[in-house]
């Protein structure tokens, strides 16, 4: 009884069959009319003598990806760290340091790996705490307000449903001296996308809790409301899996981190 030794066929293999097509051409020798070749850009060569450089290019652009995501990281650093000790910004900033801070913005977003948010709205979804903005409270509006002595601003959150097209933003208070007043403004709006960047927000309702809080913004509470009301439209600038963002229809800038639980704040 003779066995036979089957082996593997060398045609099932894409790599194999290009390299033995290749050694073919070379054995016919040079060909009369080479226009339709394209050539490498390792030499004047053409593409079908290096039949490896396609997996060097591969290579290639994985360590490059390696190189983005390092360099997104780095700026994301120096913008965290141009943020320390600024309060949000909220209350105003020197120009200086308000021009690094856009500065750095601006190449976050010139480098978003979401280029259309709006597509992939999961990225947005979910509970986001700010960190900066160039909103701000100043002069007669921060006195009015209390928010110069007798009044703390808080966390700023923003919960998006996009399941439900809904935006809360829930600012917190707290009265100095007084540990019991303590609360927070709360402002609901829904939102419809207007592009692949873009969404249309629309104010439905806002509440102030406790009672007590309430009273200490009654008489200046259009103001209150008129800083933090959302109504316009906002542009999606940059979004990845823990910052994001955006530009509104007043010129103001938002940048926001993800924020896993708000429930013990």
């Amino acid at each position: 009884m003779i066995t036979k030794l089957v082996h593997p066929s060398m045609n099932d293999s894409p790599l194999v069959c290009r390299t033995m097509n290749i050694m073919k051409l070379q054995r016919f020798g040079p060909v009369s009319n080479r226009s339709w070749i394209k050539t490498s850009r390792f030499g004047e060569k053409p593409l079908w003598f290096r039949p490896i450089t396609i997996i060097k290019v591969a290579e290639q652009s994985s360590g490059y990806g390696l190189v983005e995501d390092e360099a997104l990281g780095q700026k994301k650093r120096e913008l965290y760290q141009a943020l320390e000790g600024i309060n949000r910004g909220i209350f105003g900033i020197p120009s200086g340091k308000k021009l690094e801070i856009e500065t750095l913005v601006k190449q976050l977003e010139s480098q978003n790996p979401t280029p259309e948010p709006t597509l992939e709205l999961e990225k947005v979804d979910g509970c986001w705490r700010l960190v900066y903005s160039t909103i701000s409270i100043l002069g007669s509006r921060r006195t009015k307000l209390g928010l110069r002595d007798f009044i703390a601003l808080g966390d700023f959150f923003q919960i998006i449903d996009k399941t439900k097209s809904k935006a809360v933003n829930v600012i917190k208070f707290n009265a100095k001296g007084l540990i019991l007043l303590c609360g927070e403004l709360s402002i609901e709006a829904s939102f419809k996308i207007a592009s692949r960047t873009r969404v249309d927000i629309n104010f439905e309702n806002s509440t102030i809790t406790p009672d007590q809080l309430m009273n200490v913004f009654r008489k200046n509470y259009d103001i209150l409301l008129g800083i933090f009301n959302p109504e316009g439209w906002l542009e999606i600038t940059y979004v990845d899996d823990k910052m994001r963002i955006g530009r509104d229809d007043k010129g103001n800038i938002f940048v926001l981190e993800r924020f896993e639980d708000n429930s013990n704040s």
